[in-house]
C-alpha cells in the first residue's frame, strides 16, 4: 500500500516541558512525533482495545472489500490519543488504499477541499482531524462530496461568478473529534457508522505498555507495567510516552530496566500521582473547592483562574476528571464531587476550610 504523507496540522499548544502542568497536555495535542508513528499497530489483530469500534469497522471493511467498492464514511469520536488516526490507517491498510491525512483548522476555504479531493484515486481515504473545527463554509461542500461525489466551485465574484462542478472519485471520509456535539446535524447524518472511542482498562493499557517496550528493546517487568498502565490515565498516546520517559529514566539512574519502582520514580519527577492526576488537574480540583465552594463555576472561569485554555482543560482535563468522577457536568456549570475534594487533600463537609492532613 502506497504509505500517505501526513500533511502539516496546527497544533492547540505550544511544546510543554516534561513536567506535570505540561506533560499530559503536550502528549495530547502536540503533532504525532515520528517515534511515535512507529509504535501504531497496522492491523485489527495488532490493535488492543475498543472491542465494538472494532468489530463494527471489520464488518464494514469485510462488506466493501466483497462488494469490491469504497468504503463507506465513518465518524469516530472520543477523548484524544485513544486510537481514532490509527484506526484510520489501519483501515487503510486492511483495504489497501492510501490514507491522506489532514485536519479541520488547515482547510480554510473552498479551493482547499477541492485540491484534496481531486488528487485523490478511487478508494482512498481522507482522514480529517478535528473535523468539528472544519469552517461552515467549507462543511457545505462536504455534503454534495459524501453524498454525490461532485463539487460545485464559485469562481469570481459579482457578475463574472459562475460555479463550476468537478467530479470526484467515489472515496472514504474518515472523520474524527474530540468534541462531537459540536458537528452540525447535516453532516453528522451523512457518516454511515458514527462510534465513540472509550477510556482503556488498565489490563488493556498494560498488554499495550508491553507491546511498546518490546518494539523499543526495552527491559520492563510485570511491576513497571502496571504503574505505567496505572497512571496512564486510560490513554494508549500517555501510556507510550511516559514509557519513552520512564526509557530516559531507567537508562540515566536505573541500570535500564523498568521496574515498579522506577517507573512510580520517574513519573513521581513528572508530577504525575498514583491515580493518573497532573499539576494542572489538581489545581482545578482545588481552584473549584478553594474559590468556589465547589461549583457550580463555568469552565471558562476555571480556565482564567489556572491560566489555561478554555479548549485544552475541556479536551484535554475533564473528560477524564469526569469519567473518574471527580467532577460532574450540570447545566448550571462544574460541580466537585466529594472525591474530587479528596484529591485535593480537602473535606467535602466543610469544603476548603478543613485539611484531612
Amino acid at each position: 500500500m502506497a504509505q500517505s504523507k501526513i500533511e502539516p496540522q496546527k497544533s492547540k499548544a505550544t511544546p510543554a516541558s516534561a513536567t506535570g502542568t505540561g506533560f499530559l497536555t503536550s502528549a495530547l495535542t502536540a503533532p504525532v512525533s515520528p517515534a511515535e508513528a512507529a509504535l501504531r499497530p497496522l492491523s485489527f489483530s495488532d490493535f488492543s482495545g475498543q472491542p465494538k469500534t472494532v468489530e463494527r469497522l471489520q464488518v464494514m471493511v469485510g462488506a466493501a472489500k466483497r462488494r469490491g467498492e469504497a468504503l463507506n464514511h465513518i465518524l469516530l469520536s472520543g477523548p484524544p490519543g485513544l486510537g481514532k488516526t490509527t484506526l484510520a490507517f489501519i483501515l487503510g491498510h486492511e483495504l489497501g488504499r492510501t490514507v491522506r491525512v489532514t485536519s479541520g483548522p488547515v482547510i480554510e476555504k473552498a479551493g482547499d477541499l477541492a485540491g484534496l479531493l481531486t488528487n485523490m484515486e478511487e478508494g482512498d481515504i481522507l482522514f480529517i482531524d478535528e473535523i468539528h473545527r472544519i469552517p461552515k463554509t467549507v462543511e457545505e461542500y462536504l455534503y454534495s462530496a459524501m453524498e454525490d461525489f461532485r463539487l460545485d466551485i464559485m469562481i469570481d465574484q459579482g457578475p463574472n461568478a459562475r460555479s463550476v462542478r468537478l467530479s470526484i472519485p467515489k472515496f472514504t471520509l474518515v472523520g474524527a473529534t474530540t468534541r462531537s456535539g459540536l458537528l452540525t446535524a447535516p453532516l453528522r447524518s451523512r457518516f454511515t457508522l458514527n462510534t465513540r472511542l472509550d477510556y482503556y482498562d488498565r489490563v488493556t493499557l498494560e498488554g499495550i505498555v508491553l507491546r511498546s517496550c518490546g518494539l523499543l528493546k526495552v527491559a520492563i517487568d510485570a511491576g513497571g507495567a502496571q504503574e505505567i498502565a496505572r497512571r496512564a490515565r486510560g490513554t494508549p498516546r500517555i501510556a507510550n510516552n511516559l514509557v519513552n520517559f520512564c526509557r530516559d529514566f531507567a537508562s540515566e539512574k536505573a541500570a535500564g530496566k523498568i521496574t515498579q519502582a522506577v517507573a512510580a520514580a520517574a513519573l513521581e519527577l513528572l508530577e504525575i500521582d498514583a491515580a493518573g492526576l497532573d499539576e494542572m488537574d489538581k489545581r482545578m480540583l482545588r481552584v473549584m473547592a478553594e474559590n468556589y465552594a465547589g461549583g457550580p463555576v463555568g469552565m471558562s472561569t476555571i480556565a482564567i483562574a489556572v491560566g489555561e485554555e478554555t479548549e485544552t482543560l475541556e479536551e484535554v482535563h475533564e473528560p477524564f476528571l469526569i469519567q473518574e468522577g471527580y467532577l460532574q457536568r450540570t447545566a448550571q456549570g462544574r460541580i466537585l464531587t466529594p472525591k474530587g475534594y479528596h484529591a485535593v487533600g480537602l473535606n467535602a463537609a466543610t469544603g476548603a476550610q478543613q485539611s484531612l492532613l
